[in-house]
């Protein structure tokens, strides 16, 4: 890990995407990342989905799937540990091209820090990238949500504060 956490911090010093939030009503892609923790986070992210394509948007979807962690339906892409490298590289195409793409906004979709999705979020293209907020990962987000509880009440204040961006 102490490789990926190199590799991250390289990655947000050589990153040269334009970082600035589009108004919502102009965004057209939103990509959702997020670790797989149960059933009912799964339904939740299916919903904010719902929610972001009943507003037009186009949505993409990568989950991180922990070991012993089961992938609900199948439905969106995944890599996990076992795509990590021992260098600390991620070696899988699926991811790649996930941060490869220059999303409007990128919502990170977890309450707890995770280095593989940090060291996706230090290598997007994304122009905003949307997350919950905690201190030492400013660099990683242009817009943070305080969040206090659930998976649920984090994702309704993403959507609230992401819909209200002008």
């Amino acid at each position: 890990m102490n490789f990926l956490r190199w590799r991250t911090d390289l990655a947000l010093k050589k990153n040269k995407s334009l970082r600035a939030s589009l108004p919502y009503k102009q965004a057209k892609n939103i990509g959702i990342i997020f670790t797989v923790e149960d059933k009912q986070k799964h339904l939740d992210i299916k919903d904010l989905i719902h929610h972001f394509e009943s507003d037009g948007k186009l949505v993409k979807v990568l989950e991180f799937l922990p070991k012993k962690k089961e992938n609900y339906e199948f439905l969106f892409d995944f890599f996990s540990i076992d795509d990590l490298s021992f260098w600390g590289s991620i070696n899988s195409s699926t991811a790649e091209k996930f941060s490869d793409t220059a999303f409007d906004y990128l919502l990170c979709v977890d309450n707890q820090s995770n280095p593989l999705l940090l060291n996706l979020l230090a290598r997007c293209k994304a122009r905003c990238r949307v997350g919950k907020f905690s201190e030492n990962e400013t660099a990683f987000f242009e817009l943070m949500i305080e969040s206090k509880g659930t998976t649920r009440g984090l994702i309704d204040h993403m959507y609230k504060y992401t819909k209200q961006l002008k």
